[in-house]
């Protein structure tokens, strides 16, 4: 289990299983990352080594890496919102997996998802690099206040 290339590992949470697939950082590395979520900056790894009661036996040892980011605001699309003080990391909201996968099942082909969560919006603690944030600001133009449309992800939101 530990040389293939996935590792399926169950996560117990109050609610029940989650099931998780992980895939390693290095291919020379026995680490795998089960959680690199951008949005909340939060990465999961776990790795098998020697237990310290048995040495001729390996367990499971998981690394929880959370950065918080110390200048993040409420709404990280407005400037002006306050700091955020509240940072809330659950684990089953980190796992979800919702991009859908096809599943044969009876000889029939159906669409299947691990989360039923999937249409609550994220809370991101900052922001993903993969998605266009934009805003407005006010802007003083011969003496009229014009709101203007400000892009602050400019490389996720222009193509190259």
């Amino acid at each position: 289990m530990k040389s293939s290339l996935l590792l399926c590992v169950a996560l117990a949470v109050p609610l029940g299983f989650i099931l998780v697939a992980g895939f390693p950082q290095d291919p020379e590395d026995k680490e795998y990352v089960l959680v690199n979520n951008k949005c909340q900056c939060v990465t999961v790894t776990s790795k098998f080594v020697p237990s310290k009661d048995n040495p001729g036996e390996e367990i499971l040892e998981r690394n929880i890496r959370i950065l918080v980011p110390l200048m993040a605001r409420e709404n990280i699309s407005d400037p002006t919102s306050p700091l955020r003080t509240t940072f809330v990391y659950r684990m089953t909201e980190l796992c979800k997996k919702c991009d859908p996968v096809e599943v044969e099942l009876g000889g029939e082909i159906y669409q299947a998802q691990q989360s039923t969560s999937c249409n609550e919006p994220e809370t991101c603690y900052t922001y993903n690099r993969d998605k266009c944030y934009t805003t407005t600001f006010p802007f003083l133009y011969h003496g009229e206040v014009k709101d203007v449309p400000a892009v602050l992800t400019p490389a996720s939101c222009y193509a190259d």
